[in-house]
């Protein structure tokens, strides 16, 4: 009796990148292209261990509502990714339209910045809330640039993916900070949030100011008691 034939194998292409060996850029934008792994997987993880906010899990949970459509538009569309590349990647079996890293790099950047610049994120000075409003739009722009350079997606697919990222992370804001904000004090007396000590802190202008001064003033009155 034969063996049956092998079921053909597809690779997981979350962190499955590739790039032309000895070729120093294209090394550089394999890591580039990575960053939306480092910001779900270090970024978010960090944020809600130390500090629970309710702004940061909104904002998380956006990127997430973000790519559950970008995997809908694909399987719907169903656009190949450059053919000239896609057997030596080993992605010819995935979609390319839109780019799934561009459109979250672009809804994080595009809902960071506007955090920066309208919330404050507990910086007072509106000269530093632009520069660090600034922040994640280099490595936005790289990891477009990565995505074509090293062949997973054509121009076209990471615009559109920018485009629809850029969309959604302004819509998105929009429904936090104008609907789902008037629920966070509600959310922060439940049972759950309660014992994770998940709090919403966009009402204080200065949180540095505000943590600092209050963590100096907790170790000086024990030495006064």
């Amino acid at each position: 009796m034969e063996d049956a034939p092998a079921a053909p194998l597809k690779a997981v292409t979350l962190t499955h990148v590739r790039y032309p060996r000895g070729d120093s850029l294209g090394h550089f934008l394999a890591w580039v292209s990575l960053i939306p792994v480092f910001i779900s997987f270090g970024g978010f993880i960090s944020h809600f261990i130390f500090r629970r906010e309710l702004q940061g899990l909104c904002f998380a949970l956006g990127l997430i509502i973000s790519q559950v459509i970008n995997e809908l538009i694909k399987s719907s569309i169903q656009q190949s990714r450059p053919s000239s590349m896609c057997a030596v990647l080993e992605v010819c079996d995935s979609h390319g339209w839109p780019s799934s890293h561009s459109q979250f790099m672009f809804f994080f950047s595009t809902y960071f910045s506007l955090l920066c610049l309208i919330n404050g994120v507990g910086v007072s000075s509106p000269s530093s809330r632009r520069i660090i409003a600034l922040l994640p739009w280099p490595s936005a722009f790289l990891t477009l640039y990565s995505r074509v350079y090293l062949g997973y997606h054509t121009v076209p697919q990471v615009l559109a993916g920018s485009t629809l990222g850029l969309l959604l992370g302004a819509g998105w804001y929009w429904i936090v900070n104008t609907m789902l904000v008037d629920f966070f004090p509600a959310v922060e007396e439940t049972a759950i949030g309660r014992f994770l000590y998940i709090k919403d802190s966009t009402h204080i202008p200065n949180v540095l100011k505000f943590e600092y001064d209050n963590a100096r003033a907790a170790r000086k009155k024990p030495a006064k008691d």
